[in-house]
């Protein structure tokens, strides 16, 4: 089993290396998702989630989730062929937690870090703005 930190990573690059990971058989899970980054203006990232969020009908769907745990699952969900057998089990055997770790020591992945400088929202400040209690 794999255990990937996701603070201070850029949420899209953490997610394509899941994906990858994921559909080579590995076991994924990923801690502290609420501290993964999206790069852009803070106005422009909260525009473009809540009007993902206001795309659904209540009953009929999309449905998009609001926390933030479930925001990056459906981001690494985007990424593998999910409708297809081998991509349903790719994506069980993802796991994704608010928070740090229990007993394995994540490890952080280099690519995906985020370089200084960069205007960014973290994924945990997207979700509260969402409504989300965390």
């Amino acid at each position: 089993m794999k255990v990937y930190d996701a603070s201070g990573c850029i949420m899209g690059r953490l997610a394509s290396h899941v994906a990858k990971a994921l559909l080579n058989g590995d076991e994924v899970h990923v801690v502290n998702a609420e501290k993964a980054i999206i790069s852009g203006a803070r106005h422009s990232v909260f525009r473009e989630y809540t009007e993902k969020r206001q795309l659904n009908h209540e009953r009929k769907g999309p449905f998009y989730p609001r926390m933030p745990h479930l925001m990056f699952k459906r981001s690494v969900r985007g990424m593998i062929p999910y409708q297809t057998p081998r991509g349903r089990a790719a994506f069980k055997r993802l796991r994704v937690d608010i928070g740090p770790a229990g007993e394995d020591a994540p490890e952080t992945i280099e690519r995906a870090q985020m370089t200084s400088g960069t205007v960014h929202v973290t994924l945990g400040d997207v979700s509260r703005k969402l409504g989300a209690k965390f």
